[in-house]
């Protein structure tokens, strides 16, 4: 049982509309990877924030601002109430505090460090990242060239520039945190890497590839299909494949909770245990429903 879950079964108790913040169910085509709603689902409770971009395209978090307000817009027009589900915490940031007021940029310089920023392989970008602003979550190469542009630019990292000159919110936020105890969300995470190679991972990145899409392309960079690319390229074994995934998802997973429990500043933030059913959680989360 994880977040969308719990979205689909508040929406039987009361009309609503999710608004996806996850910067990979933005991709069309990506689809199982990025564990999104299946058509059942998505024919009974409105969403919004998937498919919006192929593979290959950038699609930034001030983007995704300006989209989901209008989202939430259309929801509220429509006497629905709009729940925005999704783990990317930067975009979740842009719509609920407002994005950094970007500084000036040096033409010639920013051209400059894209050249070299796109000659790294994707690794040492993102230890790149992580050297100049402690707080990188990780995310792909698009997220990890952001860090070290902002970061060499301006002196000052990024989440700096996020913290100290914010522009204004779209909304004033309250906060559902679900938690599991570690050995349940390992079990949760193995049997949702399962799940995904069962279902097709494999062939899905395969068809973006015979298409033309680069394989470090944006959408390809997450996890899951980077490890797929790897292993389709030779760079690990078929045997490796699962273990591979697991190990980096398990690793994002422990970044995302430590980024939401030292990132959520703005409103209320009410954490619960996600061990019990979608039904029994949702119907906790109706209880204290703002008015």
């Amino acid at each position: 049982m994880g977040k969308t879950a719990v979205a689909v079964a508040l929406a039987a108790l009361t009309p609503l509309t999710v608004i996806s913040a996850d910067a990979r169910q933005v991709y069309r085509g990506l689809d199982i990877g990025t564990a999104k709603p299946d058509p059942e689902t998505l024919a009974r409770v409105p969403h919004r924030g998937l498919d919006l971009v192929e593979p290959g395209e950038r699609y930034s978090a001030g983007r995704f601002a300006r989209d989901a307000a209008a989202w939430i817009a259309a929801a509220r027009a429509a006497q629905r109430q709009p729940v925005v589900v999704g783990g990317t915490g930067l975009y979740i940031r842009a719509l609920a505090e407002g994005l950094f007021r970007e500084p000036p940029f040096d033409a010639d310089r920013r051209a400059q460090l894209r050249q070299w920023s796109e000659s790294l392989e994707g690794a040492d970008l993102a230890r790149w990242a992580g050297r100049l602003d402690p707080q990188f979550l990780s995310g792909g190469r698009q997220r990890a060239a952001r860090a070290v542009e902002v970061a060499l630019l301006t002196g000052h990292a990024l989440s700096w520039w996020q913290r100290e000159a914010r522009e204004g919110a779209t909304l004033s936020p309250w906060y559902i945190q679900l938690t599991l105890p570690r050995e349940v969300l390992h079990r949760r995470l193995a049997a949702r890497v399962d799940q995904m190679l069962a279902a097709g991972l494999v062939g899905e990145v395969q068809r973006q590839l015979h298409a033309g899409i680069a394989a470090d392309a944006p959408g390809l960079d997450g996890i899951g299909y980077r490890e797929v690319v790897s292993m389709l390229q030779g760079q690990m074994a078929e045997s490796s494949l699962r273990e591979a995934i697991l190990v980096a998802t398990r690793r994002y997973a422990k970044r995302q909770d430590t980024w939401f429990r030292h990132q959520l500043r703005e409103g209320q933030v009410w954490t619960i245990d996600a061990t019990e059913t979608a039904d029994v959680v949702a119907g906790r989360v109706f209880e204290r429903w703002p008015a």
